[in-house]
């Protein structure tokens, strides 16, 4: 006997009913694409795989407080014990976000909190030999689920991901490796994956369709520096430029050789390399020092940003690529221009050797954008910026990523515990806080032929989701002090110098 149309709705209802249930358990048992089922499979009382239907989950990923962030003292005998727990951190959440989006993740918090506990009390022991134990670090072990704000459409005739619409606008939603010697990373050759052909944006692990916008639908937005440069009385107007080519040797490695130095693939994604040569986890200053340089002028210094990537469909299955999910193949950039400016409150003073300085955040998705700094825009419209999107370009435009750097110093320190608080930025007036004074303030301009919609996105660490949001820049300053000397009297004098 057929089913009459009440007892067809209450089937409807009970299936609604199960795949909310279904989803809620991911969610609490800490499952990679926590659901709530927005659609029920009308008139099925079961799933039909055989005619493909589907329904839509809100997609998640793990988040963690950021251990690293909250460091304020590193006594020089504990930085490698410190340096290899923030990797063994990375890597405990990369394996548990793994884990969770291949379905495994039922008990996945729970054993994340775990290794978090041991290794975050393992870098305090190391700290408290010569220094005050910084137990406020031991109450950053718990992780949680956080809903990326996003709706993944699910193929039930696979089980795979392959579409996804963010309901959340503005800036960023909420805002066994081997670790004593460093591998070869230096040819980034790829290699063709079985199946062929344009990746498109929706899976598990991002970027979404909703992290795209049209260039032309942004407001101008950028009528200050770093995007116009100072100008005025009083204002050092003057610019130095390093002409250090576009990685055209193939220099990539997913190390982190500032907040991770000693540990090989401590960024879990690739970085592209230009200037100094032999920059990997296991240069010191001696070893920069003593390098070659891609720069024309003698410029030692090290630049380095992580790669963009063609998603075509290729993988290649080593650290930092494939291994880390950071698939597709990478992008040389059209042009990428370093260069140095000075401040709109006047004089600018020659920075230290050794000055390390980190902009924006590879993990801004998941921490928040306190610290990001991510601006992504298009040749011909870089009066607009975009902070957490990727631009849609017209025919014949480019993609542009700028990376500002911090331009006030403390006078003091050339790095500092996480990276940070050594440098800060300067007001829209060229103002340093107290305690601080003005350096030459660099800006890199890095520029990308890409294919028209949709097709590329930024490496990072696998949770971060290739969110635009999360590109940075690193730099180590390796000049030559006669170098250093000249590019602050061009910026000081107001002349254009290389």
């Amino acid at each position: 006997m057929s089913p009459t149309p009440r007892q067809q709705a209450h089937k409807r209802s009970r299936l609604t009913t199960r795949m909310v249930v279904a989803a809620a358990a991911l969610l609490l048992g800490g499952g990679g694409l926590a659901a709530v089922a927005t659609t029920a499979l009308a008139g099925n009382s079961e799933p039909d795989t055989a005619s493909g239907h589907q329904h839509t989950v809100t997609a998640t990923t793990v988040s963690c407080p950021d251990v690293g962030d909250r460091l304020r003292r590193v006594p020089r005998s504990a930085r490698l014990q410190v340096s290899k727990g923030l990797a063994a951190l990375d890597r405990q959440v990369a394996t548990a976000y793994e884990k969770m989006t291949n379905g495994d993740g039922s008990d996945a918090l729970t054993r994340l909190k775990q290794q978090r506990s041991k290794t975050i009390g393992t870098m305090a022991d190391a700290i408290a030999r010569d220094a005050k134990r910084p137990t406020y670090l031991l109450a950053m072990s718990g992780c949680k689920i956080k809903s990326t704000g996003e709706q993944q459409t699910t193929d039930t005739r696979s089980g795979s991901g392959y579409g996804t619409k963010s309901t959340n606008d503005g800036w960023g939603q909420d805002q066994q490796q081997n670790q004593t010697q460093g591998g070869d990373q230096s040819q980034q050759g790829q290699q063709q994956d079985p199946q062929q052909g344009q990746q498109a944006p929706g899976g598990p692990g991002g970027p979404s369709p909703d992290d795209f916008a049209d260039i032309t639908t942004v407001q101008p937005n950028a009528g200050e520096p770093p995007f116009a440069a100072p100008k005025g009385n009083g204002a050092s107007t003057g610019t130095f430029t390093s002409e250090c080519g576009r990685n055209e040797d193939g220099h990539f490695n997913s190390d982190n050789v500032i907040v991770t130095p000693g540990v090989s693939n401590g960024a879990h994604h690739t970085h592209d390399y230009v200037g100094n040569k032999a920059t990997d986890a296991f240069s010191d200053d001696r070893k920069l020092a003593a390098s070659d340089t891609t720069c024309t002028n003698g410029d030692l210094s090290t630049y380095y940003w992580p790669v963009l990537r063609k998603l075509d469909g290729t993988s290649e299955h080593k650290p930092g690529a494939g291994h880390d999910g950071n698939n597709g193949s990478v992008l040389t950039p059209a042009s990428a221009t370093i260069q140095f400016r000075g401040s709109q409150s006047g004089a600018v003073r020659a920075m230290p050797q050794g000055l390390r300085i980190i902009t924006g955040d590879a993990k801004a998705f998941t921490n928040g954008t306190a610290n990001a700094n991510a601006s992504w825009s298009c040749t011909g419209f870089e009066d607009r910026q975009l902070k957490d999107k990727y631009p849609l370009c017209p025919q014949g435009s480019q993609v542009v990523r700028t990376f500002a750097f911090q331009n006030c110093w403390d006078g003091r320190s050339t790095d500092s515990a996480n990276h940070r608080t050594h440098v800060t930025f300067s007001d829209r007036n060229g103002l340093c806080p107290q305690g601080f004074t003005a350096i030459p303030q660099l800006v890199e301009r890095v520029t990308y032929d890409v294919p028209q919609g949709q097709s590329f996105a930024v490496d990072s660490f696998p949770e971060q989701l290739h969110k635009p949001v999360t590109d940075h820049g690193d730099f180590i300053n390796v000049m030559p002090q006669d170098l250093m000397n000249k590019a602050v009297d061009c910026i000081n004098r107001g002349q254009q110098c290389t």
